[in-house]
């Protein structure tokens, strides 16, 4: 996928760069899913199989998931800027 198509708001529910750049250090698996472009049921029997792509955090009944861990996997960076702003570099998305 380029940065052009996950840009692109689709019927897929899939997230664009901007909307995951925003993202909180954590997520629900819900919104975990929808980075991946997958279903939440699919997500949530990754996760219950032990094979969910990235490692997820159990806080007792509560599952949330890295965002880090999830631009790593898209392959998409995020650097600081020396003012504290956001920074990130689309060339290897």
């Amino acid at each position: 996928m380029t940065v052009q198509d996950a840009q692109e708001p689709g019927s897929s529910g899939a997230m664009g760069v901007e909307e995951l750049m925003a993202l909180p250090a954590t997520v629900n698996v819900t919104t975990a899913a929808r980075t991946l472009g997958i279903s939440r049921d699919k997500a949530y029997a990754l996760v219950r199989g032990g094979c969910f792509p990235v490692r997820t955090l159990t806080l007792g009944s509560t599952i949330r998931v890295p965002t880090v861990e999830l631009w790593k996997i898209l392959g998409v960076e995020r650097r600081w800027g020396g003012g504290g702003e956001n920074v990130h570099d689309d060339s290897d998305v």
